[in-house]
């Protein structure tokens, strides 16, 4: 599977995502970008082949660009709200190359996802226009449309002026950029960090004690049981649990291959008490038995620096987090780490297709330069320096590119993931239920997911006192 060349690798995500990329493919005469670093560790811009002079009769070339810009935001700031992330730190690294070429200045205000959430809403909620670029995780899309939290991007993309050929749009992959980033038509945000997930695993303490990874959920468990305990400081799993929306999010990283997940997405009955879902919810508390002592605390973050540590044999999570257990700076196993996909439930398989994008504030006082700084961090011309740092896969384009995808022991598997995310959509499911009261949805289950993990209450109590609140707030 690893010596598949890059043209096979991109027939086969094709054939997973089941969309044309024809179009996405248009855009190539623009060239690719050379990064490079300075002495500094500051960013150089990308370089870009000819693809114009610049003129109005021409494409616009980066540098010509970076000069219109200028003329118009040099000294302007602009201040965004980001959550700590693979893509974050990558953008970072970005920024000295983008603040030399228009002479934007950039804050960065980093935090977990949940205060992410909570902070831009009150921004909106205050109309005090704070920030001016937002990370948006898919999970809120909904609410945020019906909120009115970003900006519609379409006049952007349609301005040549504002958004030049070497940004090419078409070459985002097309589920993530018709799927979680736009609603009937209008682009609300740029996918920056797609993603589905799977299993990473220790194939030293596999190999040392010859296992094979799991293929079913029964054999997953199994084997969170036997490493469990096996080693002095050892544990099966890790992953997210923190009472409320991250015990949910964990919860539907497998809840799929048990049922269709917590509401008919065709009649909107809410379905939590669903024998397969409260299936599904025994076997995630069962499972999280065999995780460290302090699991109940595990957001993303917590979960995958248990098992970077090496006291985790097994991680399910974001394939968007992955690249910070293969960084030798940030993790202890990185090169004692094999992946596969979500193992098979009595459902059937399943996998996440979610993401994030970057939109502009509606309250945004900059929105012009809120959107140079998007064009210049998600461009194709961008792109490969943006992967060198660390971040994520969302482009044709990248994927087709044997440098940064045709030796990683990583992105085959990633394929194999969003092969199964396409199985869940052939069932009639979207793996992000689309209803505007999600997150509070969410937080229910996850409130009391995380109490009968706790003890406080039984399973199956559990899921009749969250069927019940989820009734409530759909009638609301």
């Amino acid at each position: 599977m690893y010596g598949k060349s890059s043209k096979s690798v991109l027939v086969f995500f094709c054939l997973v995502l089941m969309a044309s990329l024809i179009a996405a493919c248009g855009g190539s005469s623009s060239g690719k970008p050379a990064p490079s670093e300075s002495n500094s560790g500051g960013s150089a811009a990308p370089q870009e082949s000819d693809n114009g002079s610049g003129t109005e009769n021409g494409p616009l070339s980066l540098e010509d660009w970076g000069k219109k810009i200028a003329e118009k935001h040099k000294g302007t700031e602009i201040k965004l709200a980001f959550a700590s992330h693979p893509s974050t730190d990558a953008f970072q690294k970005m920024t000295k190359s983008f603040e030399e070429l228009t002479g934007i200045k950039v804050r960065w205000e980093v935090m977990e996802q949940t205060y992410l959430k909570n902070k831009q809403l009150m921004d909106i909620t205050a109309k005090t226009g704070t920030y001016d670029v937002l990370m948006v995780d898919n999970f809120w899309n909904d609410e945020y449309i019906s909120k009115n939290v970003a900006t519609p991007l379409n006049s952007y993309l349609d301005d040549s002026s504002l958004t030049p050929e070497w940004f090419d749009y078409d070459d985002i992959v097309p589920a993530y950029r018709n799927m979680f980033a736009k609603q009937d038509g209008t682009v609300y945000g740029i996918p920056t960090a797609g993603e589905t997930r799977f299993i990473a695993y220790r194939k030293d303490l596999f190999e040392k004690y010859d296992k094979q990874p799991p293929k079913t959920m029964d054999e997953y468990l199994e084997l969170a049981k036997f490493f469990n305990g096996k080693e002095e400081g050892l544990y099966g799993v890790a992953m997210r649990a923190q009472r409320g929306i991250h015990f949910a999010s964990g919860l539907m990283s497998i809840m799929y291959n048990f049922s269709d997940g917590i509401l008919n997405q065709k009649t909107g009955e809410i379905t939590m008490n669903d024998p397969s879902m409260v299936q599904a919810l025994q076997f995630y508390v069962d499972l999280l038995q065999n995780a460290p002592p302090d699991v109940a605390s595990y957001t993303h973050e917590e979960a995958v620096s248990a098992f970077m540590s090496g006291k985790v044999a097994m991680w399910l999570d974001a394939t968007a987090i992955a690249p910070w257990i293969l960084d030798p700076k940030k993790s202890k196993v990185y090169d004692k780490v094999g992946f596969m996909p979500t193992p098979e439930g009595p459902a059937g398989r399943a996998s996440a297709l979610a993401g994030w994008t970057m939109a502009i504030s509606e309250q945004s006082k900059n929105k012009d330069a809120a959107w140079a700084f998007i064009v210049y961090m998600n461009s194709k011309l961008s792109s490969k320096e943006y992967i060198q740092h660390g971040g994520v896969l969302v482009r044709t384009s990248q994927f087709e590119d044997p440098e940064l995808a045709g030796d990683d022991v990583m992105y085959p598997v990633v394929l194999e993931a969003l092969k199964d995310a396409n199985a869940l959509m052939e069932r009639g499911v979207s793996w992000v239920p689309p209803h505007e009261k999600l997150g509070q949805m969410l937080d229910r289950v996850g409130y009391y997911g995380s109490m009968a993990l706790s003890n406080e209450m039984t399973v199956a109590d559990a899921a009749e006192k969250a069927q019940k609140e989820l009734e409530d707030i759909v009638k609301e």
